[in-house]
């Protein structure tokens, strides 16, 4: 009979602790779980480093041309030979992950606040404010998406990674806008947010401490599908000339310069490294994503 006491006593501990862990400290739990989501945080942190200790990993320089050693092989002195100008491309390789990761975080940061201010405005109180915000939203989607860009390029001639940054993230928020607007339609009227209403407390209040963590879960897939877009759209704008300017290095223009078609057909070492880490950063992002989507998932059975 002791024993049996003891044994449900046990359980009952194990059942308070488990009730005392906060929804943050379950959802890290879940995705530790998730081996391809915890793999993938792995592999991009360690992109990250390399880009970040990039001085570390090679003497070479990523700027400076050289036109005696012009389309060198891989060699001893140069790991991945060289480019047209003479620059070592291990050298533009490493460092490169510079320029993509900064307008993927950066830009993703700009464009979900905007979004969340935005969208929740548009949400939370609807009629005329909604109608502002929305119309404003498909005035932006009427023009395509990497047009305007070029076109804004063109008109003030960026050659600085910062406005790069800033005229990718203006042409950018409607979808995340759309999408909090959405979220908060679909929520203001429950009764946890009459209540905060009631109680007195003020619209910035209620979407930041109500609304905005009850719909945390759609927002991180989307913020991580975001950014791994913001790296592809970095790519496809040095392919046609209006991403990161050369000499400045990044994953995009060195794999533009490469796009010809006797350096595809015979010098796989110039663009597969280049676009192995684009796809491989791009991947793992998305698996990251996947796996805070399950972490957050108020479904989720153990």
């Amino acid at each position: 009979m002791a024993v049996n006491v003891s044994v449900s006593k046990d359980k009952e501990k194990v059942v308070q602790g488990r009730k005392t862990k906060s929804p943050n400290r379950l959802a890290f739990e879940r995705f530790m779980h998730n081996k391809l989501a915890v793999a993938s945080v792995i592999i991009l942190v360690l992109i990250a480093l390399m880009s970040i200790c990039a001085p570390l990993l090679t003497h070479q320089s990523a700027w400076q041309t050289s036109l005696l050693q012009t389309d060198l092989p891989p060699s001893i002195h140069h790991l991945l030979g060289t480019d047209d100008e003479g620059i070592d491309l291990f050298a533009r390789d490493v460092y490169g992950g510079r320029a993509d990761l900064l307008i993927g975080f950066v830009d993703t940061i700009i464009i979900m606040a905007i979004g969340i201010i935005l969208g929740g405005l548009a949400g939370y109180y609807g009629g005329w404010v909604d109608a502002v915000i929305m119309r404003a939203c498909d005035f932006m989607f009427n023009f395509p998406f990497i047009l305007l860009i070029i076109v804004i390029v063109a008109i003030f001639n960026v050659s600085n990674i910062w406005l790069l940054i800033l005229v990718i993230a203006f042409t950018s928020w409607p979808g995340i806008t759309r999408l909090v607007r959405g979220l908060f339609l679909s929520i203001r009227e429950s009764e946890y947010v009459l209540a905060a209403q009631i109680s007195g407390a003020n619209v910035w209040r209620i979407i930041f401490r109500h609304l905005l963590p009850n719909s945390l879960g759609p927002l991180v897939v989307n913020a991580t599908l975001l950014m791994a877009g913001m790296i592809g759209a970095e790519a496809a704008l040095a392919v046609v000339g209006f991403g990161v300017k050369p000499p400045s290095p990044s994953w995009g223009n060195v794999l533009s310069g490469a796009l010809n078609f006797l350096t595809l057909q015979t010098e796989p070492w110039v663009w597969i490294p280049p676009a192995a880490l684009i796809t491989l950063t791009i991947l793992c992002i998305n698996f990251i994503g996947d796996g805070l989507r399950d972490a957050f998932d108020p479904s989720f059975v153990k």
